[in-house]
């Protein structure tokens, strides 16, 4: 046999003995009743939970010596927490301390202005009447009196005048000065008086009681820890908060990749984890305006959304707020729907394509979509019933894998 003839012979030996084409994966498009869902996951909270804060003034300091305990039942004006202030305690008593430091100088100083303004007045009327015989005694004549007794009469006018003149000036001195001690002993009383009442009214805000009947959930502060007896806190800090179990919803989050469709209005199945027995039926009440991170961890974003929970089935099943939940949410329900895997949908220049089979070749189509779930989109148009859509193309399918779907 001659090269070129052996050439031929192994060329067709190597045909016959290949594998043939493997076909297409197809589905064959119906419209049939469907329900298209996504799963999430979130906590049980109140949508109206009462905050309670450490009582007092701001920034004074409190020292928790009781409280109930966290997650307690608790009644309308029931005592929830009792707290202790020892620094207002020794600030009041050293404010009432300097209360009657200063009813005592008030006290001295005005004795002591009093004295003062006596003497003045005794010295004053003393002048007064030596300079009236000094002044007759200077306008006397000279037979009556000598000449010496004359000048010594008018010298003693001139001193006693300058006297009186001096008196006066101190008596007013005196009397402003009085008044302006007088003053500030009254200013500091008046400080007194302030802060004594102050502390009175710390030391009265030293209780916590219910708003209304409810969960007491104590609040952890920045390091996560919760209150606990012997906690030293500051007025005007978050101690616990009371949710108002009329007013309870789910907070569910999904990856910002799967929370496509996800509008307020949309039916949603709840269970708590592990008791999927206790299922109820709500609707979306809340959809977040933005996805955003769940930590600094990780930087996938997630999109917060809510669903109010039924009053009834929170009374029949005593749920409790921070119950971690599942939920399904109905993206769509129709008794008659096409509905396509989201495999065999592609985006080309904005539109999205699908590839139907007519004949033994595959046809690109363009197609609406509808509502999106995570394995399945409604299509709105662009398919009839009976189309062949093209899940896999042969050239993508492994020799392995048998075709599925209607042929």
């Amino acid at each position: 046999m001659t090269r070129r003839g052996m050439a031929i012979a192994c060329a067709a030996l190597l045909v016959g003995c290949s594998h043939p084409a493997d076909p297409p994966v197809l589905e064959t498009v119906a419209a049939a009743p469907v329900t298209l869902d996504i799963a999430a996951r979130g906590e049980l909270k109140s949508a109206a939970a009462a905050p309670l804060q450490v009582p007092g003034p701001q920034w004074a300091q409190r020292q928790l010596v009781w409280s109930v305990a966290d997650g307690s039942w608790v009644k309308k004006d029931e005592l929830v927490a009792r707290f202790v202030a020892p620094q207002s305690k020794l600030q009041l008593s050293d404010a009432l301390l300097d209360l009657e430091r200063n009813t005592l100088a008030l006290a001295g100083k005005q004795q002591e202005l009093d004295v003062n303004r006596d003497k003045l007045g005794v010295d004053i009327a003393q002048v007064d009447g030596e300079l009236a015989i000094a002044h007759r005694y200077a306008n006397a004549g000279e037979l009556a009196l000598a000449r010496d007794k004359i000048l010594d009469a008018v010298q003693d006018e001139h001193f006693l005048g300058v006297k009186q003149g001096v008196l006066g000036w101190q008596q007013r001195t005196a009397s402003e000065r009085g008044k302006a001690e007088v003053a500030l002993l009254d200013a500091q009383r008046a400080t007194n008086q302030v802060t004594a009442d102050q502390r009175r009214a710390d030391l009265s805000a030293l209780e916590i009681h219910a708003p209304h009947d409810g969960m007491l959930l104590l609040k952890a502060d920045w390091s996560g820890e919760k209150p606990r007896v012997g906690s030293v806190m500051w007025a005007g800090n978050a101690f616990a908060t009371i949710p108002d179990t009329a007013q309870m919803e789910v907070e569910l989050q999904l990856p910002q990749i799967q929370s496509e469709g996800i509008k307020p209005g949309l039916a949603v199945e709840l269970s708590p984890v592990g008791a999927p027995d206790q299922k109820v039926e709500s609707k979306i009440s809340w959809v977040a305006a933005a996805a955003a991170p769940r930590g600094r961890e990780s930087p996938v974003k997630y999109l917060a959304f809510k669903a109010s929970m039924p009053a009834q089935a929170m009374a029949r099943y005593h749920w409790a707020p921070g119950q971690q939940f599942e939920a399904r949410v109905i993206l769509l329900r129709s008794d008659k729907a096409i509905t396509v895997p989201n495999i065999a949908v592609r985006s080309q220049g904005g539109n999205a394509q699908v590839s139907v089979m007519t004949g033994a070749r595959a046809v690109e189509r363009t197609v609406q979509l509808g509502v999106r779930g995570p394995s399945r989109s409604q299509v709105l148009s662009g398919l009839t019933p009976g189309d062949r859509l093209v899940l896999l193309a042969a050239e993508a399918v492994p020799a392995a894998l048998p075709a599925r779907g209607a042929q």
